[in-house]
């Protein structure tokens, strides 16, 4: 697949790079040359300096025979420009990225379909459906469901009080049937375990499991499940809004906001929260704002540094639940060490999003994992194949990927070496980053 993007950025560098290690023809655009030149240091492509809204650079671009065209600048305007140019030029398929939640309205995103951009994606909605999400299932770092909750994974933080401290994988599978580890994290380290592998402290363990089961997987991690009904969200932006927005009137929400004028918007909009002017670094305004009496404790001013220590502040104060937007990568591993409940960064989702339309129609969900160099795909079984042909213990499964489990007749299934898959079956895959290719060539 030839494939073009444009914008050198966090999520068109980490988009190319897991495109790269599917043997893509990858086309980097950016008008920024040094960023160019550090990305074609690291990554096999083609880098073009160039300007999204030019016809002249496009075309030099070769987006005329592109199957697929990624405009992720961080300027919307030229994103939608690009996708209308691309698209007159023959680009098969084009992806926009955006800044206004107007875009992906129903009736909207219609209209901008009419103009050539065949995917709109607005990565402030992504990150507040996650944090919704970790809002409202406690006791994770991380939670997918797949096809509506039929199979989930959750990826738990191992303490030192949990059941399953120091057993092998081989153990806990022999004693819970129903739910199935796919992935760890160990420091900087991620795999895939294998039967002999133990659990240790500090390691997140990423599980397969059915909802039905998933009070299993809090009882071996010796995790307890608490309500929370009282939120602070640190920061107006427009991530804030947007979980506000999605949060609904089930729980009391306080806004800190720095910027009155924003703020005042904020008040206005949503009735379901309550503003509060001032700076969220005073630790006096906390205090004043109860922040001991927060459930949660959410921070997504837009400044990774500040979110990191706010809410390891929260933690410090007893807030059970502390979830941070952190943008610079390169700090993901230092909110794990100082126990951040959950990260959100939405480069990460932005471009596992985008992935998706990259990797064929059989695919139906893929999923970045923020806390693990793994990434976790939900794939649809089309025809017959050699993973058809026999149960999954006879396969010769590359040893860095792993079969979670399967959605068959809409119910799901967490699978064991006896799952024999079969045509229809929607199948949850997990892989570690650097073995996407290897995916691929298994599931032909």
């Amino acid at each position: 697949m030839k494939i073009v993007i444009v914008g050198a950025g966090e999520v068109g560098t980490h988009l190319a790079k897991m495109l790269s290690r599917v043997n893509h023809d990858i086309v980097l655009m950016d008008e920024d040359v040094e960023k160019l030149q550090q990305i074609s240091n690291q990554v096999d492509l083609l880098a073009i300096p160039g300007y999204a809204n030019s016809f002249k650079d496009l075309k030099d671009a070769g987006v005329p025979g592109a199957d697929l065209f990624i405009a992720v600048t961080p300027f919307e305007d030229r994103n939608i420009v690009a996708c209308i140019i691309a698209k007159d030029m023959g680009a098969k398929r084009t992806v926009a990225r955006v800044n206004n939640g107007e875009f992906i309205s129903e009736k909207n995103r219609d209209r901008i379909t009419r103009f050539g951009i065949d995917e709109i994606i607005y990565p402030e909605n992504l990150a507040a459906r996650q944090i919704v999400t970790s809002v409202k299932q406690v006791g994770t770092r991380e939670m997918i469901e797949f096809s509506g909750g039929k199979l989930i994974l959750m990826g738990i933080k191992i303490r030192e009080n949990a059941p399953i401290l120091n057993q092998t994988f081989e153990k806990i599978s022999s004693v819970n049937r129903e739910i199935r580890a796919v992935a760890i994290a160990r420091g900087s380290r991620s795999f895939v375990p294998h039967g002999l592998d133990k659990v240790l402290n500090g390691d997140i363990v990423f599980f397969i499991t059915t909802k039905a089961n998933q009070q299993l997987i809090f009882d071996i991690t010796g995790k307890k499940i608490f309500e929370i009904k009282n939120i602070m969200i640190l920061g107006g932006s427009r991530i804030a809004q947007k979980t506000i927005e999605k949060l609904g009137d089930q729980f009391k929400v306080k806004v800190i906001e720095s910027d009155r004028e924003r703020g005042g918007r904020i008040a206005g909009k949503y009735g379901n929260a309550l503003v509060i002017n001032g700076d969220g670094r005073d630790l006096d305004l906390l205090k004043e704002e109860s922040i001991e009496k927060m459930d949660a404790f959410i921070a997504v001013t837009g400044n990774s540094e500040t979110n990191i220590l706010a809410c390891h502040l929260a933690k410090s104060y007893g807030v059970k639940r502390t979830i941070a937007e952190i943008e610079n990568i390169d700090f993901l591993t230092m909110a794990e060490e100082i126990g951040i409940g959950s990260v959100i960064n939405k480069k990460l989702l932005a471009a596992s999003y985008i992935y998706k339309y990259t990797v064929g129609s059989s695919v139906a969900n893929v999923k970045c994992l923020t806390a693990s160099d793994a990434e976790v795909f939900e794939f649809l079984i089309k025809s017959e194949s050699k993973i058809t042909q026999k149960p999954l213990k006879d396969l010769s499964i590359p040893s860095d990927i792993i079969i979670g489990g399967i959605i068959r007749n809409n119910a799901g299934f967490v699978a064991t070496g006896d799952t024999q898959i079969k045509v229809g079956d929607l199948v949850v895959v997990l892989t570690l980053s650097s073995s996407i290719g290897k995916l691929e060539k298994f599931l032909k």
